[in-house]
């Protein structure tokens, strides 16, 4: 069976494995005091070329969301968001169990735009009834999106202007960060992430370690208790060494962009087969994650070899299916679905 149904089937990255081996009888102390996490910390302040930002290591994606959401914002508030955006449709609610209402607005292929944002956020304040509504309270974007799409850094910058402009920070999801860093089709860096949002993270668990996301306030901006908010949504690791150690293999010689390029690179290679083959995109993605249109008949076919994800229902006759690279992937695998197809 080959599986590309996503980019975390894996487990981890055999360096760190074998670094978590190496430190496994160490006597540590506990909730990321140790002095891996320290220095995992002052690599990815380095990378982000953010000295004074504040980095906090969390036990996965949707617990992050929760927890920064429900750390930044008063009761009243609520987050901006896509209709598609992750938090909005793929974590079960979440953001509203922590009493906070996700506020959906448009988007296009999985953004938002600064004139969306704009409009949405001038709207509220120009409605004499906003007493009686929910404050927007912070700007939640993915990049990738939940498509695939990227930011470009012109596009982040007006976001950036905007969320300032209405004194809301800006918040991204960087579930698969390292995989919109390592395209060939972006302009963004991990600076110019760090210099335009007030808070992000950066993904681990689809990004080659077992588990764990780095939490990242960039503008001396942490949230008073952010780590007893952290243990109150169940986020925070006793034996935080296991998430350090990952982290900052990840972030030695590079490994975290080089790992990443391999599922850029794999996609690209998937891509130009489905073209060849004269497959249907449901949207263009620069990516890991291919949106095909399937056949209903052709895709029950398929899924007796092959692993995929899902997406949603084209019509009666046709489905949207997701194809998932990852830092693992493997050319043999690749090529095997190709012969397939």
């Amino acid at each position: 069976m080959l599986s590309f149904e996503c980019d975390y089937s894996e487990g981890a990255h055999e360096k760190i494995l074998h670094r978590l081996f190496e430190t496994n009888m160490e006597q540590l102390s506990g909730y990321g005091s140790d002095m891996y996490c320290e220095s995992a910390k002052e690599k990815i302040r380095k990378a982000c070329e953010c000295p004074d930002a504040d980095v906090y290591f969390l036990v996965g994606g949707t617990q992050t969301n929760a927890t920064v959401i429900d750390s930044v914002l008063r009761k009243y508030e609520g987050v901006v968001a896509a209709s598609t955006g992750h938090v909005s449709v793929h974590e079960a609610g979440a953001i509203e169990f922590t009493g906070h209402k996700v506020l959906e607005i448009d988007h296009d292929c999985g953004k938002i735009s600064a004139d969306a944002l704009k409009g949405y956020l001038d709207s509220f304040y120009s409605d004499g009834n906003r007493e009686h509504m929910v404050f927007p309270g912070m700007v939640y974007i993915s990049h990738p999106t939940e498509y695939g799409t990227l930011y470009s850094k012109k596009e982040l910058q007006e976001i950036s202007d905007v969320c300032h402009a209405y004194k809301i920070p800006l918040y991204l999801d960087g579930a698969r960060l390292g995989y919109g860093l390592a395209c060939g089709h972006t302009d963004v860096t991990l600076p110019d992430v760090a210099e335009f949002c007030d808070v992000f993270y950066i993904g681990g668990t689809k990004v080659g370690a077992l588990c764990g996301e780095a939490v990242v306030f960039t503008k001396k901006n942490t949230p008073k208790c952010f780590m007893t908010t952290v243990k109150q949504h169940g986020a925070l690791l006793a034996k935080g060494r296991i998430l350090g150690i990952q982290f900052d293999v990840l972030f030695t010689d590079n490994l975290y962009m080089d790992i990443s390029r391999n599922a850029i690179v794999m996609a690209d290679l998937l891509k130009e087969a489905f073209r060849g083959k004269g497959y249907r995109f449901y949207m263009e993605s620069p990516t890991n994650q291919i949106f095909i249109v399937l056949d209903n008949d052709k895709m029950q076919r398929l899924q007796e070899a092959v692993s995929f994800s899902y997406w949603e229902k084209m019509d009666e006759n046709h489905t949207v299916v997701r194809f998932a690279t990852s830092w693992a992937t493997k050319e043999e695998n690749v090529r095997g679905l190709i012969e397939l197809l």
